[in-house]
């Protein structure tokens, strides 16, 4: 009997989900082999959407299957990730039942197909309802506390697509062009599924693609001239960034599959940049720096509106690790900056350990001074901490379709 139309999506779809998981993966980590059958772009997008959402509402729909089932099933049970696929389909993706039904039973070949059809025809006869807004894993929450309420708002939805126009003066026209928003000097928000490399200005060099909130740490680097290093680099929006703003800028990345990605953008952008491939606990610059922008390595818990894999993967064992790698980061960042010089620290993670904390840390054990960051130097809507960082999360700015999770934080050295 020949296979549903569609099963080799929702199989890759329940590959992905296995290996976040299971494995700890990340979703990009999982895609190269659950997407190897899967043949199109269409259906390829499929199958991430499928796993991605099923993440994003993961503790709700396991509460909806626990409803409906006389004995739980285990965490890790196929039938509940089957079953977790078949809900993410019909309550987020709206996939006629019927449609969930055909593909998703054989994804349970000589399993419990009964069970799973039993459950899922159960909760389709209750009209079962997912929340307005996802809930967050337990240990989430407890990390979190009360930012916790103010981020899943913004998790409802994957984000639009932001852009950073090269030339900032030409920010109105490429919103003209591109009929999007724009939220900042020389940014562009357009709907979400834009073929990127479709859209005006793509070949060209005339943007790229960047967050809003992964724009700040260039921002309050200020403009050149000088010379600027951007560690941890690659794939290299920051280094453009800094580009455009007229510094002299070394990109210092350890990988040389992103450092090559870098190098792309930088070409099809014509910005300029030294590039160098090391590791940043290892090399010796060749002379001090006017502004380092480190862009720490971090759980990426930030991300989670684009990454819901982060909210289950992440937990104190690896915000410990990180924490340690970026207190070694900056403590050798530190010491390449000129007197007069600007360092910018930046994490996409919303883990105090990892931005509040790390900024307290410098303070009490560097030779450096606080360079409070002001309300002008950022987005509107965006207001600096007391403590004059910057904190970005994905609920805020709920009208304009949020923003990742970012800790800004800049100090000059005496």
């Amino acid at each position: 009997m020949p296979a549903p139309p569609g099963i080799h999506a929702r199989r890759a779809a329940l590959k992905m989900l296995d290996a976040v998981l299971r494995r700890g993966e990340t979703l990009e980590q999982a895609a190269p082999a659950a997407l190897r059958d899967v043949r199109g772009p269409a259906d390829q997008a499929l199958a991430r959407a499928i796993a991605g959402e099923a993440l994003r509402w993961l503790t709700d729909l396991d509460a909806r299957i626990d409803s409906a089932t006389k004995q739980q099933l285990p965490h890790d049970a196929k039938p509940r990730s089957v079953l977790r696929v078949m809900l993410a389909q019909a309550l987020r993706l709206g996939t006629p039942p019927h449609a969930v039904i055909a593909t998703g039973l054989p994804l349970l070949a000589g399993g419990p197909r009964r069970l799973a059809h039993g459950v899922f025809s159960t909760l389709m006869k209750q009209d079962a309802q997912l929340p307005a807004v996802p809930s967050l894993p337990e240990r989430v929450v407890e990390r979190w506390g009360e930012l916790a309420d103010a981020v899943a708002p913004g998790l409802v939805h994957p984000p639009e697509v932001d852009l950073h126009i090269k030339d900032a003066s030409e920010t109105a026209q490429w919103q003209a062009k591109l009929g999007g928003e724009s939220l900042a000097t020389s940014h562009v928000r357009v709907p979400r599924g834009s073929p990127v490399e479709k859209l005006e200005g793509y070949d060209e060099g005339a943007w790229w693609v960047q967050d809003l909130a992964a724009m700040i740490p260039a921002m309050v680097a200020g403009n050149g001239p000088g010379h600027a290093l951007d560690l941890c680099a690659a794939p290299g929006g920051k280094t453009m960034a800094l580009a455009a703003s007229g510094w002299n800028v070394t990109a210092l990345d350890i990988s040389k599959r992103r450092l090559g990605v870098l190098k792309d953008n930088l070409k099809r952008t014509d910005l300029k940049a030294s590039t160098v491939r090391a590791d940043a606990l290892q090399w010796e610059p060749k002379h001090e720096f006017d502004a380092i922008l480190l862009d720490a390595p971090c759980t990426a818990t930030g991300t989670c509106r684009r990454h819901p894999d982060v909210l289950h993967r992440i937990g104190k064992g690896q915000i410990a690790e990180m924490v340690e790698l970026q207190r070694a980061l900056i403590e050798r960042a530190a010491g390449w900056l000129k007197p007069g010089g600007t360092l910018v620290y930046a994490v996409c993670s919303l883990e105090r350990e990892e931005g509040e904390e790390q900024a307290a840390w410098v303070d009490q054990t560097q030779r450096l001074d606080a360079h409070p960051i002001a309300a002008d130097e950022l987005p509107s809507g965006i207001p600096p901490t007391q403590e004059g960082w910057a904190r970005t999360h994905p609920g805020m700015l709920p009208d304009e379709g949020g923003l990742d999770g970012f800790f800004v934080a800049r100090w000059k050295k005496p």
